[in-house]
């Protein structure tokens, strides 16, 4: 019985060096792939993600008071039609960018929505509460100026956001 013992204890000890050796040889292993995975699908997406950057930062941009109402000839429309047309606008650039999301995270993309809700909003309200005798020109104008009145807007914080996250990636 003895001389069983003499053999299979130092058996079983090289057993297990063995299998905790090569246990954490295949753990290594498999970490080296997956990084190696990582970083090759991150030469890929990254640029990807860099322009759902650009494009989500272009939306904002594009629905600015100033920059949808530089676009419109304000002389040739009602406050109905001119509030109609820059809704649509909103919705245009947001249907056109909505896929972007995928590629931002999820509290720059709440911001983002945010902006559209709030810039809709206002736009709407701004004409609502126009006196009756008030044309285009007066509605731009006021569009242009109380957006900006209140401190920082809804656009500035959701494109600051964009840019903290784009920070972040390098």
């Amino acid at each position: 019985m003895l001389e069983i013992l003499k053999f299979t204890i130092p058996s079983l000890i090289v057993l297990v060096c063995v299998w905790v050796v090569m246990h954490y040889l295949l753990k290594s292993e498999q970490e080296r792939r997956l990084w190696e995975l990582k970083r090759g699908t991150q030469k890929e997406v990254t640029p990807i993600r860099l322009r759902a950057y650009e494009r989500l930062t272009l939306l904002l941009e594009r629905t600015e008071p100033e920059q949808m109402v530089s676009e419109l000839d304000i002389n040739q429309l009602t406050i109905p039609e001119m509030e109609q047309r820059l809704l649509l606008t909103i919705r245009r650039e947001w249907e056109h960018n909505m896929s972007q999301q995928i590629y931002v995270g999820d509290e720059v993309w709440a911001k983002i929505m945010l902006a559209r809700d709030e810039i809709a909003a206002f736009v709407h309200t701004m004409a609502s509460q126009l006196p009756p005798n008030s044309n285009s020109l007066d509605y731009a104008r006021i569009l242009m100026t109380a957006y900006r009145q209140n401190g920082a807007t809804p656009h500035q914080i959701a494109l600051e956001a964009l840019k903290e996250e784009v920070r972040g990636l390098w």
